[in-house]
């Protein structure tokens, strides 16, 4: 029996919503802890696919992650992107664990007095300081403070993570969007992984004492971040016949005294073990205090002892200083003011302003780094066989290099820069050593050190398991301001004389921490960091030539094929009705 035109529309309709409902109800089941729910990822970089440790990490967990982002109302373009970003992240974690929970919170919502309540309790219990920016309205301009960090709880526990990257000068505000965006899975994959660490398995994180090395009051605010996924503490290398396998990390940070054999053989032993050691060394002698009442000062180098055993590692200092046009400030003298001496900030090229070159996970979207005096590491010598070396940090295309004897002074605030001097290459200031290397007492061991061992049940390696290594040709790259009147310390990388004394945070910790990290597990979360996020930014003077062939494009094109389809389709019915008079 033929069915009637209306009956068949109907049960063409339920048949469409019934394939609809059916589709939705499979994309939001799950067989066990994994959805069935999934995207095609049709961009160059990846940028909607979750790396293999972010996937392993969500599907590890076995209680809820309550995320809290302070980024809900409406914003400038930049921050609303950052804000769309961090939801679509989120619902892909939320795609990948039902366990995974987010909220969008707005911290400026309420009374007068219950923004400032809530914006004081962000600071006393978070540390979180607002962004200011200057927002058009009708009547003028606003102030608007937003908080572009999220909160990440588990259990009893919580983490704070800055989503917006620190600002540098010189790049535009898309680019520093774009660098944020970029790292926004690194960044909640990462603290999603410290919050299941029990605090039983932290790792050990060991800072050598002894040799005239930062104490602890001077790498405080490093150590205190770190504590918060590590355990952290100082080992006189002479108090002990060996250094423990659980250290993951031993940091040798600014020494000033030679290490003795017996101290070198135990990081050597150490190493070849598997251990992973950061280096921090000053090859030259010298800091601003050097130069303070003294006309002229004449450094040199460092004796440390630990050329050789760096040398077989594959890692050489030059005896020379790098100075480089792209530095940071330093208050001077230039005359008085009244009774008061008048400040001014002069550029001091012994005070590098470093910004990352490569394309790795430890300097991925890293801001800049601020390095005090450092010396080029010779990269012309091949590394030993199965170590592999890459440069992590350079000074930029304008550079200069001395060679000691060498006399420093002010003199150049009087003549100023010459910026035709600075025509040297790039100078690597920090490398990365991977592979198995060599032990540097393979051959000539001390029967003395084999007897301790042999007490201990040690036995002596000439060659070391697969391990990393990282050279910094600067030790004040961790120190951080200390006021030794209080015994108090300032932030890491901040230096107060930047932009007339407005002062500016260096990307200092974020290289030491990532540095760390990377040791610690090189395929880790931290591959997250070489995600990319390419700005495709609109060429503007380009769009604004073809401005009329786009509004053709745009408004008439549509027209025409709209038109096009309407003649089409009247002519096909015609002939249809014509031929089929009976329908």
């Amino acid at each position: 029996m033929k069915r009637s035109p209306k009956i068949q529309s109907l049960l063409q309709l339920l048949l469409f919503a019934g394939i609809v409902i059916f589709i939705n109800i499979l994309a939001n089941a799950r067989i066990g802890n994994t959805s069935l729910y999934g995207s095609l990822d049709l961009t160059e970089e990846g940028k909607f696919t979750l790396t293999k440790n972010t996937r392993q990490i969500l599907d590890s967990l076995d209680k809820v992650i309550f995320v809290k982002v302070l980024l809900d109302g409406e914003f400038p373009a930049g921050f609303k992107r950052l804000q769309r970003e961090t939801r679509e992240l989120l619902e892909d974690f939320k795609a990948r664990s039902p366990l995974v929970e987010y909220v969008f919170s707005d911290p400026n919502a309420g009374s007068i007095d219950e923004i400032n309540e809530r914006r004081k309790q962000l600071k006393d219990d978070y540390g979180m300081n607002p962004v200011q920016f200057n927002v058009g309205t009708k009547s003028g301009t606003s102030r608007q403070l937003i908080y572009p960090y999220a909160i990440i709880s588990m259990g009893e526990r919580d983490l704070t993570i800055n989503l917006l990257e620190n600002e540098i000068p010189g790049v535009l505000p898309d680019e520093t969007i774009n660098t944020s965006v970029a790292l926004l899975e690194y960044k909640f994959a990462n603290a999603i992984q410290k919050l299941m660490q029990s605090p039983a398995e932290k790792p050990a994180i060991l800072f050598t004492a002894g040799h005239g090395e930062l104490s602890e009051l001077e790498t405080a605010d490093l150590e205190n971040d770190l504590r918060q996924y590590y355990n952290t503490g100082r080992v006189v290398l002479d108090s002990v016949p060996v250094l423990p396998d659980q250290v993951e990390v031993l940091v040798v940070a600014k020494p000033h005294d030679a290490f003795s054999d017996k101290d070198k053989f135990k990081i050597d032993q150490y190493i070849m073990g598997g251990g992973k050691v950061l280096w921090l060394i000053d090859r030259i002698g010298v800091d601003l205090d050097s130069l303070s009442g003294r006309r002229e000062f004449y450094p040199k180098p460092n004796d440390l002892a630990l050329d050789d055993q760096l040398f077989k590692y594959g890692i050489r200092m030059k005896d020379e200083l790098v100075l480089d046009m792209q530095c940071s400030v330093i208050p001077l003298t230039s005359g008085s003011l009244g009774n008061a001496p008048k400040l001014d900030y002069f550029p001091y090229p012994y005070h590098l302003v470093v910004s990352p070159r490569v394309d790795h996970p430890i300097v991925k979207g890293l801001g800049m780094v601020n390095l005090l005096y450092p010396s080029p590491i010779d990269t012309e010598n091949s590394p030993p066989p199965g170590v592999d070396r890459t440069v992590l940090l350079t000074s930029s295309d304008k550079t200069l290099f001395q060679l000691l004897p060498v006399g420093l002074d002010f003199n150049f605030q009087r003549y100023g820069l010459d910026e035709t001097k600075f025509d040297k290459p790039p100078q690597p200031l920090a490398v990365l050593l991977e592979g198995e290397f060599p032990s540097f007492f393979a051959n000539r061991v001390e029967e003395s050190f084999l007897e301790v061992y042999k007490k201990i049940g040690a036995q002596f390696r000439e060659k070391s398991d697969p391990t990393r290594m990282i050279l910094v040709a600067d030790g004040d790259v961790a120190r951080n301001p200390v006021d030794w009147r209080e015994g108090r310390f300032g932030k890491l990388g901040f230096n107060r004389f930047e932009f007339e004394g407005k002062g500016y945070l260096f990307a200092n910790k974020d290289f030491l921490i990532n540095a760390i990290e990377y040791l610690i597990n090189s395929h880790g979360v931290i591959e997250a960091r070489s995600k990319e996020v390419k700005l495709r930014l609109l060429d503007t003077s380009a769009a604004e030539r073809n401005a009329g062939l786009w509004r053709l494009v745009n408004i008439g094109l549509p027209l025409v094929l709209l038109g096009l389809f309407g003649v089409l389709y009247n002519y096909i019915r015609r002939r249809r009705f014509a031929t089929n008079p009976s329908e």
